[in-house]
Order: C-alpha cells, then structure tokens, then sequence
C-alpha cells in the first residue's frame, strides 16, 4: 500500500506556505454592527472590503482563519473563461443571459486589478489570455461553437489550434485579457484595509445559529451574541439548511501538484481542459530564472476513490509532459457546483429581507467570489446591478431547466445515503486498520470511524456526517474524514474542517 510519505511534495498548498498572515483575534463578547459577513474567503472578504469602503459598519467572523479555507487552496486564476460555459448560457439563459455572465465577471477581473493598484498590493497579478482546449479529434464543432458565444457575449474570444503547451491540441477557445495572482496575499491586505476603515474581523469564531428578523442575531458555538441589520452568508457551502440549497448544490474535489520548471520552459498561459479527468495548468513567479508550475485535476466526489493514486496519476502526468524538477508542492481544492450551472449570489431564500448568501462558484471561486462582493455590496447599499437576477438563488423558474441534474445529484446522495449503510461493515475489526489509515467499523451495534495513528493509538468517532447523517469516508491522501453526499470534511478526532457541519464527529469508545 503507498505509504503518506511516497506521496510527492510537501502536504501545504503554495498559497499558505508563502503568506502565512497574522492573527485576528477570537470573537470573546457580544456585539453589534450593520453587517456580518460569515466567511473570510474570497466572497466574504471582498463583500466586506466593499461595504466597509461604502461606510458601512462590518464584522467579519470566520470559524478557521482568514483567506486558510477553499481561497487558501484554489489555483488563482482570476478569469471569465469558465470552460465552456457560454454555449451553454446562450442556450439556457438566452444572448442576454451570456452577456450579462461575461460582463459580471469581466468586471470583476479588473475590479481586482484596480483595487490591487489602488492599495499598492504586491500579489503577484500578472494579466494572461485562458485557454480552454481539447485533445479529442472529435471535439473541434464543440470548441467553434464556444469560441462563437464567448465573442457574442462580449469577450475577446478566438478559436486556436496552436498553443505553447509541449503537446499538440485539437482545438482551444482562448479569451484574452485576463488574469493569475497569488490569493493570499491579495486577501490579507484586503483584510488589514477593511479593519483600518473600522471594520472588524474575528477568527476562530464558528457561527451556528441564525435568527432572521430587523434585526438579525447570530450565535456562535462559543454563546456569543452578534445583532446585525444584514447577514451575508459567504462560507463555500452554506452552513445553514433553511434555503434548501443543498438540493441543488454537489461538491467536487480536485487535486493539485505544483513543481519548479525553467522560466524559458513554462507555459505563457492558463489552460484548463476536461479531457483526461480534467487538466488545468498555470504558472506562478517563483525566483530568478525559474517559475512554479501548477497542475490541477483528477476531479471527484469528496470521500470517494483513492485520493492517493490520483495525486500519482497527476504527479506523474506533469512530470511526463513539463521538464519540471521534484514536486514540492501538492493539495486540494473543493468546488460546489449549481445543478443549473450558475452561482447562487443574492437574498437567502424567497422569504429573506436581511439575509444574503454567495456560493455555487464551480471552480472559479476568485472571480466569482470578486464578483459577489460587488453585487452583495451594491444591493445592500441600493444600486442593484442590472445583471443581479442572472444570480439570483430565487430564481425557481429555472429548476425546470436543471431538472435532469437536479434528479442526478439527489439520485448520488440517495445512493451514499442508503447504499452505504446496506454495507454490514468497511473492514471487519479494529485490528485490521493499519497506523496512519482509517476506516467505518461497527461496534457494538454503531458505525463508528476509526483512525489509526503513527504510534497506534485509535481514534474513534461517529461515522455519521452531523450535516444530514450520511456515512463518513476516510480520506488517506489528506488524513481527513469526508462525506461523500454534502462535502463536508472532519480531523480524524472529528473537529470540523468544512462545512454545511456545524457540530463535530461525536467521540466513540474503542
């Protein structure tokens, strides 16, 4: 069996082993403010950057640490070339519809630029077309098709046959005038600007209970009272159930290696393709003479596979296609995707007056979440972009369109939700499990999941999600417990590391 030391590269993504930050203090009294901001990533801090700069009084309260979540693990490319998302929209959401995605999330690509400039940010933003290819002899009409509807919508989009990857493509939509940074620390200096205008922000501070009303009032798990006139909910997935959303939401998980390559050997661009379980391949500036390249891929189901032979499946196709040196870096980003293919970025739910919510990015988290800031910050304050009700989370009237995806993502949660319990056990006993592996083992009549550490110790606890009671799946590649129907993701003493759960694995005994 691999063993976590045969795996490539250090365990940390680049992001966080080169802006470790500072420290925002625990929230530790009652308070009040205009707006809380749940969530300190890429949409919750941009949404509070606004706000606070639109004079607003702002309290940002994250469970783990600022920019240390999904932003801390993304790729960092900031673009509105989602894949092939604009063939899709022009059929689905109409011209109109395509437009107003494309001229969302432009802007918001040069809202990150102008705010950088403005606050003199050294992040290391480097404008670069974004490539979307296919190495299918088939796929060409598809890629004509989405060259043609990206132009249509306002981009600066061709179709190309060559690129500077060192391997031949069939086709690719290239979109000019975009953008790479370094997410980190773009966030960390947006979060010292907003607590120099006045705001506040406060780590380890987990939000459990909502209470809506004029005005609103949060608790946290600690019993602190926060009373809000506005709540914006921007925590990846949301952590509170009351809208439904997980209906419509899937998690997908996806690995990344980063190694160093010659300067004059790295790609000019950014790519990204579903061939091959998805590629996508970046650069980032690392020193004199040399660049980091990143490669992203192997997507799947949190808590499904072996997450360890993916990392090998991924190390060794960067390796056989770039002259790269050793793998020095390797993580994981998780994604929600939006059975109707669009982010849901606006009033709670169909009842909501106060409560805001920003999630469904599907991958492109960094303009997606800069975009959120913008339409959450400009609804708050009365100027509503003309583009709001594309995002709109209300919008019911296109559940008829994502109806065959919608019947799909409820068909794989029913299938974890039931087919797992059906199984009588993941291994038969306690001493089957190896140091450093885990495993589902019933004992004395419960599922329990059990880890086994480097010395042997046991570490046991419920195998059951507190999100909605699916059973747990131990992720060895990363030593985390996952579950396979909702996302959510525990330590293998079962505190939480992602939500929608709120509460952790409950202790069992051994």
């Amino acid at each position: 069996m691999t063993t976590q030391s045969e795996l490539p590269g250090m365990a940390e993504s680049y992001w966080m082993a080169t802006a470790p930050g500072i420290q925002w203090p625990a929230l530790e009294t009652d308070t009040t403010a205009d707006v809380a901001v749940i969530g300190a990533g890429m949409a919750g801090l941009s949404t509070a950057w606004e706000l606070t700069r639109a004079g607003r009084n702002v309290v940002v309260l994250e469970a783990d640490r600022v920019a240390a979540g999904v932003t801390g693990y993304t790729t960092a490319k900031l673009t509105a070339a989602h894949s092939l998302v604009y063939e899709r929209l022009r059929r689905t959401r109409g011209r109109e519809g395509a437009r107003q995605y494309a001229r969302s999330q432009q802007t918001a690509v040069e809202r990150v630029a102008s705010v950088a400039a403005e606050l003199g940010i050294v992040c290391d933003f480097e404008r670069s077309s974004a490539l979307t290819f296919t190495t299918d002899p088939q796929g060409r009409a598809l890629f004509e098709a989405e060259a043609e509807a990206a132009a249509e919508a306002g981009l600066d989009a061709h179709l190309v046959t060559e690129t500077d990857l060192p391997f031949p493509v069939t086709a690719a939509v290239r979109v000019t005038h975009q953008a790479q940074f370094h997410p980190r620390k773009y966030l960390l200096a947006l979060a010292d600007d907003i607590t120099a205008r006045g705001g506040f922000i406060h780590e380890r501070t987990r939000v459990t209970g909502l209470t809506e009303g004029d005005p609103c009032q949060l608790t946290t798990e600690r019993g602190m009272t926060i009373t809000v006139k506005e709540v914006v909910v921007a925590t990846h997935y949301p952590v509170f159930d009351r809208a439904l959303h997980f209906a419509r939401l899937s998690p997908r998980r996806e690995l990344v290696v980063a190694a160093p390559l010659p300067a004059s050997e790295a790609p000019a661009h950014m790519y990204i393709t579903d061939d091959m379980g998805k590629r996508s391949v970046r650069t980032a500036p690392l020193d004199e003479g040399r660049r980091l390249l990143i490669v992203t891929g192997e997507d799947h189901t949190p808590g499904t596979g072996d997450s360890r032979e993916r990392f090998l499946r991924l190390d060794a196709w960067m390796h056989s296609h770039f002259p790269v040196g050793d793998t020095a870096y390797r993580w994981a980003a998780q994604d929600n995707d939006v059975s109707d293919g669009v982010p849901l970025v606006g009033p709670f739910h169909p009842g909501a007056r106060h409560v805001y919510v920003a999630t469904g990015f599907g991958g492109w988290g960094m303009s997606g979440g800069a975009m959120a800031g913008q339409l959450l910050a400009s609804t708050l304050t009365g100027a509503e972009p003309d583009w709001a009700g594309l995002y709109d989370p209300r919008r019911l009237w296109s559940t008829i369109r994502e109806g065959a995806a919608l019947l799909k993502q409820q068909a794989e949660v029913a299938r974890h939700f039931v087919g797992d319990r059906l199984r009588t056990t993941h291994v038969d006993s306690v001493a089957e499990i190896a140091p450093n592996s885990g495993s589902v083992v019933r004992l004395e009549g419960r599922r329990c999941a059990v880890y086994r550490d480097e010395a042997g110790a046991l570490h046991a606890v419920s195998a059951r999600c507190t999100h909605l009671g699916c059973l747990v799946a131990f992720n060895e590649a990363e030593t985390a417990w996952e579950c396979p129907c909702h996302g959510s993701r525990f330590g293998v003493d079962g505190e939480v590391l992602h939500g929608p759960a709120l509460r952790p694995l409950p202790p069992r005994t051994v």
